[in-house]
């Protein structure tokens, strides 16, 4: 066996559904009238559009697979349209003869809404502590893993890990495909290094039977090198909060050889678009005579698809607090701009003009 090769396209976090209208979208345009309200951007189109942009690239590069790292959906209780609109494009991408692999996240709780989609011959589900077996390209490929662990994953993993029943998969690459939080992971704006804690996973547990740890949960995309098997997280899709608004967002395209018995992963990370995240300090010096001004200016050196959220450096007046209001904003920032209101805001109340 030599010269072999296996082509997975890895993503993760998704988060279907993230500001995504609860109920059936409305069709109206951004910025037409809605009964009292006007249509205002919504970032959900945007996951979905990442989403689709990973499927539609594993087709047209003929991957071999697809491998899913878990928090598919935003959260455990999805509305059905939801649901239905994530799944419609799931199975359509499985019709293509390529599968898929789905890890369930911590913000699924561990569980995929239930739905006859699910049961397409090319769509497989971590729904427990399971092995895959495939054979591709004349590889035998082992993929265990489980739903992720919000319970003490310290002191849980190894039995966990054993309960996937690898050992009586003959393989020869193997994958552990997991959703949580590894030891030398690294997040936020500072580079927080997460070492202890009952939700880390010691790099000493991880087998080294295993070529590979594949894992979602972490939105910052790395590769914990340096000691055996490599923990590879490809990050979100897109970004999910203000504490990601400098990270590049995309998915991975793993290459894994096997020559003379040995196993080398490679891989390429592929950007997806990013729209951007932009704070508005409020500084002392704006009252409520220059706020509108101010808005303006900053407004007008952005581009029309960013993202904005107002902060300050204190606290400021009420007056000027009445003038955040959605009606005022509405009449400065674009409607392809979302714009959101740092909790630093009514850290306090505000006095003066």
């Amino acid at each position: 066996m030599s010269g072999e090769a296996i082509r997975i396209v890895f993503l993760s976090d998704t988060h279907l559904g993230f500001d995504y209208p609860l109920r059936e979208p409305l069709r109206e345009p951004l910025g037409a009238p809605i009964g009292n309200r006007a249509a205002r951007r919504r970032r959900g189109q945007d996951f979905f559009d990442n989403y689709q942009r990973v499927l539609d690239y594993a087709v047209d590069s003929k991957a071999d697979l697809v491998i899913h790292g878990g928090d598919f959906f935003f959260r455990s209780k999805v509305p059905a349209h939801i649901v239905d609109l994530a799944y419609d494009r799931l199975v359509r991408f499985a019709d293509h003869g390529i599968p898929i692999y789905i890890v369930p996240g911590n913000h699924e709780r561990s569980v995929l809404p239930p739905s006859l989609f699910l049961s397409h011959p090319h769509i497989h589900v971590f729904d427990r502590p399971r092995t895959f077996s495939l054979q591709v390209n004349g590889i035998r490929l082992g993929l265990s893993g489980f739903p992720n662990e919000r319970d003490h994953i310290r002191k849980q993993f190894r039995h966990l890990v054993e309960d996937t029943r690898w050992r009586e998969c003959s393989a020869d690459v193997r994958l552990l495909c997991i959703h949580q939080t590894v030891e030398g992971s690294r997040v936020g704006p500072s580079g927080f290094t997460f070492r202890l804690g009952a939700d880390v996973i010691p790099r000493r547990d991880l087998p080294n039977e295993f070529d590979g740890v594949l894992s979602g949960h972490i939105h910052r995309h790395q590769v914990l090198s340096g000691a055996h098997p490599p923990v590879i997280y490809p990050g979100s899709v897109e970004r999910t909060s203000f504490a990601e608004k400098n990270e590049i967002k995309g998915f991975l395209e793993l290459h894994i050889n096997r020559r003379r018995r040995e196993t080398k992963i490679d891989y390429t990370f592929n950007l997806l678009p990013s729209r951007p995240m932009v704070d508005i300090v409020l500084g002392e010096e704006i009252g409520r005579s220059t706020l509108h001004a101010y808005l303006t200016s900053r407004v007008g050196s952005l581009d029309d698809e960013t993202i904005v959220r107002l902060t300050c450096t204190r606290v400021p007046s009420q007056a000027v607090l009445r003038l955040l209001a959605r009606e005022h904003l509405r009449r400065i920032f674009p409607p392809t701009m979302n714009v959101q209101l740092h909790r630093r805001l009514f850290a306090g109340s505000g006095t003066g003009n």
